[in-house]
């Protein structure tokens, strides 16, 4: 057994542990594998052992691995490749005719031209916008008071399916300070439900605050150097 089917064996082990201690049901978290900087030979390990969700942070590195992994004899069936980082407008197209999710979505420009280079006989870009919960000045992101009116926004364009909100907060550790921003996440997540049948993704939660975001609802862990070992 590799050591990447081992480390992602007990990650999951460990999704599943959080969503039990906070009472939720089993396999109610899905696991987005950060294959950032690695290989495809480390991606198609840990596809052989079962994984099928990667997030890329780079635009070229990602479409790159997009079509290398197509010519592939392991792949007997999709991956679904999501799009984690910032994104340039100039970069725009390649996301929209490559990735299936893009996460981190924070303005409507880029909102508008990812709708019309959506290929038409693709199914729309699976869509969640980024909250800068920890209101950073060097990170990316809408602030919760703007969450409404870019939602709206999106949900006008047909190429695009808004699916919910995406943070990384500020590194905190396990303090009542993350946890507060966890719950405002989650809280804003509830109320975008309410107001879109499409919303059932609220990513949020890494290695270090796995657990604590399941408490708060996340619905999607996005886990990398656990999986895949330290970057190089």
């Amino acid at each position: 057994m590799s050591s990447i089917t081992q480390a992602l064996q007990f990650v999951n082990h460990q999704i599943q542990q959080a969503l039990a201690q906070a009472h939720r049901p089993a396999n109610s978290v899905d696991l987005l594998a950060v294959s950032k900087t690695k290989p495809l030979s480390d991606i198609a390990q840990a596809y052989q052992a079962g994984q099928r969700r990667f997030g890329e942070n780079y635009v070229q590195e990602g479409v790159d691995k997009i079509l290398e992994s197509r010519q592939q004899a392991w792949l007997n069936e999709p991956i679904e490749w999501h799009f984690i980082g910032p994104l340039q407008s100039n970069k725009t197209r390649l996301v929209a005719e490559h990735f299936d999710w893009m996460q981190t979505l924070d303005r409507a420009k880029i909102a508008d031209r990812l709708a019309a280079q959506r290929p038409e006989q693709m199914a729309p870009l699976q869509v969640c916008i980024q909250v800068n919960i920890s209101q950073e000045q060097a990170k990316s992101g809408v602030s919760l008071a703007e969450v409404d009116a870019l939602a709206a926004h999106i949900a006008q364009q047909p190429q695009l399916n808004l699916r919910g909100l995406m943070a990384i907060p500020q590194n905190l550790g396990q303090g009542q300070a993350l946890a507060e921003q966890f719950k405002a996440m989650g809280e804003k997540f509830a109320e975008l439900q309410q107001q879109y049948a499409s919303v059932d993704t609220l990513s949020m939660g890494m290695s270090g605050d796995m657990q604590l975001a399941i408490n708060h609802g996340s619905t999607m862990v996005r886990v990398g150097s656990a999986i895949f070992g330290q970057r190089g």
